[in-house]
């Protein structure tokens, strides 16, 4: 069933951003006069077509991984003298890129209308507050400490970890100081400059907040359970829903976030001595986690979680903004996620982030699967950060991508005559090459991730 919802949610999100591309190139190249033969959503053989009024057939094909828009032309095939004016080639070199930056434009578009869109209907989040702070870390030579709530990092405002995250991303393999704006339980904002030296540079998979000696202040949970999954070693231990555990052998316990769940994960394949209360009477269970390997560690799991918890109110953030307001923040989002896709597309290029951290078709529909489980804000954000991402790749000057024919195009303005057919050969064989080699990388990267 999560196999069947995660393709559903790939699916979904894959040809909203396939058909939005390819509708730019498709609404641009009808107002610039050009004939479109073809709109297909997919590759291979089509499952579903039909034609309009103007003759263009619309394809919905096997393979959602693509789309694309063909359209009359003269280096494709013969053109008959009455549609001469019609054809692509033949058109004003101003009109062809117009034609060409329309698919990247519109997945910026999308990018805007999702998070404008997130902004109407608002999101509630946890304050990021400091939990305790790792001795000896970044974090902790800078004064940084348990209770502090983020503000702001590098000026930037930081209202929840996710945003935080962000902004530390930004950082990622740099040698200088980080600004982190906090205030404490009082309310009074202070400064706090931490050094940061060639930070997580060519780490995989990095973490920036563990990596600064940070954690999130949580609540003290009582450690009752409240879902016990079907053959797990919960289960098989003896452990039922309503169970409260009091001790993990023979150490009194309270707080399932922060005591009992580390010793858990800490004990993978080790046995434990549970001390558990039930129904007002103590009672000794052996339990062995299961062992289960996460970010490259073994980590222990016994497929238990506890009742639901409320997070106190004072900890509780809602932001929305009415339909106007939302705009600029909408423009404001997708300028920066844009901006932070080419820093780390060009620290990747330099070395200074992993060129492992590239993800390909299979870590986007596990990211894909997660985040519609999640919710629909967490669904809207993945689909922005993707076409933002697409947005970008297709505007790189490598030949056989939009960026590519742009820079061809430009160059024929420039020039007064089109490059020769010889050098725009030479371009797409070598555009090709290219692009074949970095989707085989980030598919081995995907696959290595799945082997960890």
């Amino acid at each position: 069933m999560d196999l069947l919802f995660t393709l559903l949610a790939t699916i979904v999100a894959l040809g909203l951003l396939v058909t939005i591309h390819e509708y730019g190139h498709f609404w641009v190249a009808r107002r610039c006069g050009v004939k479109v033969l073809r709109f297909s959503i997919g590759f291979g053989p089509a499952l579903y077509s039909w034609h309009d009024r103007h003759g263009t057939e619309f394809v919905i094909a096997g393979i959602p991984l693509g789309g694309y828009v063909k359209m009359l032309d003269e280096r494709e095939a013969p053109v008959p003298e009455a549609e001469l004016d019609q054809a692509f080639n033949r058109k004003d070199v101003k009109k062809r890129i117009a034609i060409v930056a329309a698919g990247p434009l519109a997945n910026f578009l999308l990018a805007i209308a999702a998070f404008w869109l997130i902004a109407v209907l608002g999101i509630t989040t946890v304050a990021p507050v400091i939990g305790p702070v790792e001795p000896g870390s970044i974090a902790e030579r800078a004064g940084l400490s348990e209770g502090l709530e983020i503000l702001e990092i590098d000026g930037n405002q930081t209202p929840s970890w996710h945003d935080i995250n962000l902004q530390l991303i930004r950082r990622l393999g740099e040698t200088g100081q980080l600004q982190v704006l906090a205030r404490d339980g009082e309310g009074t904002p202070q400064s706090y400059t931490l050094q940061l030296h060639n930070w997580l540079r060519g780490v995989d998979q990095p973490d920036p907040v563990t990596a600064l000696g940070l954690t999130s202040w949580k609540p003290a949970v009582p450690p009752l359970l409240g879902q016990i999954s079907p053959g797990g070693a919960a289960e098989q231990a003896g452990l039922r829903a309503g169970d409260l555990i009091v001790t993990i052998d023979g150490q009194p316990v309270s707080d399932w976030l922060g005591e009992v769940v580390p010793r858990i994960q800490g004990s993978a394949g080790q046995p434990l001595e549970l001390g558990v209360e039930r129904d007002g009477r103590l009672r000794m269970l052996s339990i062995t986690p299961e062992v289960r390997e996460q970010d490259g560690k073994s980590v222990g799991f016994i497929g238990a979680g506890i009742e639901a918890f409320e997070w106190p109110e004072h900890m509780i953030r809602s932001i929305d903004y009415n339909p106007l307001a939302a705009i600029p923040v909408a423009l404001v989002k997708t300028w920066d996620m844009t901006a932070l896709t080419l820093d780390s597309l060009k620290k990747m290029v330099t070395g200074l982030v992993s060129a492992k951290n590239l993800s390909g078709p299979i870590t986007i529909a596990k990211v894909a699967g997660a985040s519609a489980k999640s919710g629909v804000e967490s669904f809207l954000s993945f689909i922005a950060y993707l076409s933002i991402s697409l947005g970008v790749l297709n505007l790189l000057p490598i030949p056989v991508l939009d960026g590519g024919h742009l820079v061809y195009y430009v160059t024929e303005w420039i020039r007064g005559k089109p490059l020769s057919e010889r050098i725009q050969g030479w371009g797409l064989q070598i555009g090709l090459t290219l692009i074949v080699g970095v989707m085989l990388f980030a598919i081995y990267n995907d696959i290595s991730r799945l082997g960890n």
